[in-house]
């Protein structure tokens, strides 16, 4: 076989691949029309990468360089449409306040996690929440086993809600070093999958909420989405929402949870789920749906991932603190102030 046989027998390949792989990437852009589109937008970085690394061989191809072109451009255009505005820290808007500094203030921080209900390493866990001490410590996946486990911190976090859910996978828990509200117990909804407790911040009272959505169409997230929609409109005008939402930051599932509750995302912006079979060093290839939201005076310094500890989630640490008060409305503080 010649070489510009073999060069056009490449080409006619990366095309017919190209074909279903364009449609695609382009139905997912339709997830408000179905929900079977929207399945397709969270693997939108990797259909956009597969476009870009076929291309070359259209490009060398005669007869498939214009396919070639527009196979780069679209590649591209998909994944700028993805690291510009939602992806990158910096680019997405966020309802509450961000500042890299606590300004004196105090700084708090909860941890979100999917255990994995049979996290062969349980113990990783435990250590690092010992380590890390965060404020709260929202959970999902929180199996029977995982139950007994959590029992050992139950001195250093006193203050607890578990919504136990029918299954092998288990409900989601909310730990907290801080005390519930005065008068506040905590509620869990949807059997199991959402949990909300008001948590006291030295005198600064946020709804804290664990969730854990379906995985995307053809099983049930969006309706479940459209169930929990009211419970997420009640949280207080201070939130913050975390949880394993089974769908990346771009998807329509995830505007849809930012809408129902008023809160736009924070983070992360690294993939944080990889498939458990997959070699650790491959979680670059996963998807970002560890995800937390936040709304009100609430200052966010940080959003970031931490080390594997067992799980096929990465934990995510979430610093922040109330916003300092406004002087020029509080008269009475504003004269304080101006004392010599």
């Amino acid at each position: 076989m010649g070489k510009n046989r073999t060069v056009r027998l490449l080409g006619l390949i990366a095309f017919l691949a190209a074909i279903p792989i364009s449609l695609a990437l382009i139905g997912g852009f339709f997830g408000s029309v179905h929900p079977a589109f929207d399945s397709l937008a969270h693997f939108r970085i990797h259909l956009a990468a597969a476009l870009v690394c076929l291309s070359p061989f259209l490009l060398i191809s005669p007869g498939f360089r214009w396919n070639g072109l527009l196979a780069a451009a679209l590649g591209v255009w998909a994944i700028v449409n993805v690291t510009g505005p939602s992806f990158v820290p910096g680019f997405a808007p966020v309802q509450a306040s961000t500042d890299a500094e606590a300004e004196g203030g105090p700084v708090y921080r909860l941890m979100q996690l999917n255990l994995r209900f049979n996290n062969p390493n349980p113990g990783d866990v435990l250590s690092l929440i010992g380590r890390v001490r965060p404020d709260v410590v929202t959970l999902e996946e929180v199996s029977p086993m995982w139950k007994e486990r959590l029992a050992l911190l139950e001195t250093a976090y006193p203050y607890r809600l578990f919504c136990t859910l029918d299954g092998y996978a288990g409900g989601v828990a909310i730990l907290s070093l801080r005390p519930f509200a005065e008068g506040s117990e905590g509620k869990c909804v949807d059997g199991g999958t959402f949990g909300v407790a008001t948590v006291d911040f030295g005198g600064f009272v946020v709804d804290v909420a664990a969730m854990h959505l379906h995985w995307p169409w053809p099983l049930g997230q969006m309706q479940q989405i459209a169930d929990l929609a009211p419970t997420l409109a009640d949280l207080g005008d201070n939130a913050i929402l975390a949880g394993d939402l089974n769908a990346a930051p771009w998807s329509e599932a995830s505007a849809q949870v930012a809408k129902a509750a008023a809160m736009k995302p924070l983070g992360p912006t690294n993939p944080t789920w990889i498939w458990r079979r997959l070699p650790e060093w491959l979680r670059f290839a996963g998807l970002p749906i560890d995800r937390i939201f936040a709304k009100g005076e609430l200052v966010i310094h940080s959003v970031h991932t931490l080390q594997p500890v067992g799980s096929d989630h990465l934990p995510v640490l979430v610093e922040f603190s109330p916003k300092a008060p406004d002087l020029e409305d509080d008269p009475l503080a504003t004269a304080l102030a101006q004392l010599p």
